[in-house]
């Protein structure tokens, strides 16, 4: 009978024990499963950081990639810089030309000019004398104090006596400033452009037998906008608009400047 009772003893308290023991390891585990858990979220966190370092550092890597790409870019375009004038001739009649051909902007009196073929007569443009039907050129034009303004290429054949349409299919390649802060493409659906800073110098560069043409801010070295795959069949001229007074607000004028290659 004590046998018995000594091994009941016994057997409980080693149940006791195991269970004090299994309870132990429980505790243990969770204990270890929390720290390993808030270890893992602490790597995590440090990956993502570092991970968002990394992007960081490669985005800045790529910006200065980019930039130093875009300025050797218009550093080469600037080699085909080509002497422009502003054509009287071809003049709208509230236009105001400079004596040197260099500078337009729109005026408040329709002058009494002759009304050639040449010129236009319901919008208020502008060509430049020199006509290219190949190669490449490159000129820039100092946009600075306005509010509106056109600017690119067009063809001889732009219709001169209406209202103009701007875009490719009318023979014209443009880029263009409304309202002071709206920059679009002249494209059959209008582009918005979407520029980091107002552009003061805008640069215009063709290559006729690659159907290029593109628009850079000078002062930034950054690419505006390209015209692809332009099929090219017809002299080109450059082609300027001051567009509207705006109360005064526009009347800087659009200055063919010289080119400076740092």
């Amino acid at each position: 009978m004590k046998c018995v009772q000594v091994f009941t003893s016994l057997k409980e308290s080693a149940e006791r024990g195991l269970n004090e023991l299994i309870n132990t390891i429980k505790e243990k585990q969770k204990t270890t499963e929390k720290q390993a858990e808030a270890f893992i979220k602490e790597l995590e966190q440090e990956i993502s950081e570092l991970m968002k370092r990394t992007v960081a550092q490669l985005e800045k890597t790529l910006s200065k990639e980019m930039k130093k790409l875009l300025e050797a870019e218009l550093k080469r375009v600037q080699q085909y810089a080509v002497d422009v004038t502003l054509d009287p001739d071809t003049a709208y009649p509230k236009l105001i030309l400079s004596d040197d051909g260099k500078q337009v902007n729109l005026g408040y009196v329709w002058k009494n000019l002759p009304d050639n073929p040449e010129r236009f007569s319901r919008y208020g443009a502008v060509l430049g004398k020199q006509s290219f039907s190949s190669g490449r050129f490159y000129l820039e034009v100092q946009v600075k104090g306005k509010i509106e303004w056109t600017l690119g290429v067009a063809r001889e054949s732009i219709n001169r006596k209406g209202h103009i349409f701007l875009c490719p299919q009318y023979g014209n390649w443009t880029i263009l400033l409304r309202n002071g802060n709206e920059y679009k493409a002249g494209t059959y659906s209008v582009v918005r452009l979407s520029l980091k800073s107002p552009p003061q110098k805008v640069g215009v560069f063709v290559d006729y037998e690659e159907g290029l043409v593109s628009f850079y801010d000078v002062d930034a070295a950054a690419l505006i906008y390209s015209f692809t795959g332009c099929a090219f069949t017809e002299e080109l001229f450059p082609f300027f608009s001051s567009f509207f007074m705006g109360g005064g607000r526009n009347s800087a004028p659009l200055i063919i400047s010289p080119v400076r290659v740092n």
